[in-house]
């Protein structure tokens, strides 16, 4: 995440929401929520509650910069996070004893953090972060496939040469060839909404038994996902990443829909074919007629970028026993860097395709080269048959079944 390329490639559609302070409000936001969550279940008073809230509230506006530098010492963030809120937590109610924290003889600082360890929290601010992120990943995927649904209908009737293996192929529209990429949208953004659906909290202690909080380890865990919005695993999955691999198999399944398209848009966009250009293409330092199809080059370029991330958070799966050596730390990056990947992919399509201006003239002088408009009956064959399947595509986002 740098301010040099997340414009380029449309990261910073999503980047308020994985960039280094997102990720800290995240922290806080679960530190908080947690508090609240002991105090829903009569671990600790309202009071103290409120107290180590407000304590997260400062904290979330602090520097991640010097926050990460602290965090090397320990191998996370949330160990100095925790120190510097017990502490804050501390002078506010100046040490008072525990009729102000109901958590023990350190008062209301002892209930910060209460029953948790590192991995909940970073876990928890993981899903977090992901469930704010891929909001803004579908919206952009929802808009995306809406204008694929424009042009198949403004272009049903459109004749254009199919292509296979790079090769004239036979007649089809341009509506239907739309109607194609929306298709791949739509079930892209159905998966990950019901991914999104499922991202859940982490709560188990040290060990993953909820031993510090027994027996009221479920209830804090179902009152922490209620506080944060998100789902109540009903488990501990410290080691049982599932959860993770899920996430990143959506946004990559997402990037791959956004890349398809991409790639059409820039082969159409050759000047040998010349069917469709951006209503803002890019320009050449030294070539000052091309007009490149920019957004849909750096959609490409964004999407790109996913599968190797998946692959490496894939690979993190294979942890150790309770608590991972290596494999948890190695999924922080990755997954930060694919949510911006897929949203920045999915932004920049956007651009490409709400200015696309469409050349039927073209369309038409390239399908020339087929001769299959001279068979008799063959272009009427064709183009009922691309009728139907943009009006099926078409019937189905009305009725809501597109997405399934």
């Amino acid at each position: 995440m740098t301010a040099l390329w997340d414009p380029i490639f449309g990261a910073t559609a999503v980047a308020g929401t994985t960039d280094d302070r997102a990720w800290l409000r995240a922290l806080c936001d679960v530190e908080a929520a947690l508090a609240r969550a002991a105090a829903t279940v009569g671990l600790l008073d309202a009071a103290a509650a409120k107290q180590i809230g407000a304590a997260c509230a400062d904290a979330a506006t602090g520097d991640p910069a010097a926050l990460g530098r602290r965090a090397a010492a320990d191998g996370n963030p949330v160990i100095p996070l925790v120190r510097d809120l017990r502490a804050a937590v501390a002078e506010a109610t100046q040490d008072r004893p525990a009729d102000r924290g109901g958590a023990g003889t350190g008062g209301a600082a002892a209930g910060v953090h209460l029953g948790a360890t590192s991995q909940d929290i970073l876990d928890s601010a993981t899903m977090l972060v992901a469930h704010r992120a891929t909001a803004v990943i579908g919206a952009a995927l929802a808009e995306a496939g809406d204008t694929c649904a424009r042009l198949a209908r403004e272009h049903r009737d459109t004749p254009m040469a199919g292509r296979t293996l790079l090769q004239q192929a036979a007649p089809t529209t341009f509506g239907a060839a739309a109607a194609g990429w929306g298709d791949g949208l739509d079930r892209a953004g159905s998966r990950l909404r019901a991914v999104r659906a499922e991202l859940a909290v982490q709560f188990g202690g040290a060990a993953g038994t909820l031993a510090a909080v027994h027996p009221h380890g479920p209830a804090v865990r179902a009152a922490l996902a209620h506080e944060l919005g998100l789902a109540d695993p009903g488990t501990v999955w410290h080691t049982e990443r599932t959860r993770v691999a899920e996430l990143a198999g959506a946004l990559g399944t997402a990037a791959g829909a956004v890349g398809k398209i991409a790639t059409d848009v820039v082969l159409l966009a050759q000047t040998e074919l010349g069917e469709v250009r951006e209503g803002a293409a890019g320009g050449s330092s030294a070539m000052p007629h091309k007009q490149n199809p920019i957004a849909a080059v750096t959609a490409r370029a964004a999407a790109t970028q996913a599968p190797g991330l998946v692959a490496t958070l894939l690979a993190a799966m294979t942890t150790e026993f309770q608590r991972g050596a290596g494999p948890w730390h190695a999924e922080w990056a990755p997954l930060a860097a694919l949510l911006n990947a897929a949203g920045g992919a999915a932004t920049r399509l956007g651009d490409s395709l709400r200015g696309l201006r469409v050349d039927d003239e073209a369309m038409a002088l390239n399908l020339r080269y087929l001769g299959a408009l001279a068979e008799p009956g063959r272009a009427d064959r064709d183009r009922r048959a691309a009728h139907d399947l943009v009006d099926r595509y078409l019937a189905r986002r009305r009725t809501g079944t597109a997405h399934q």
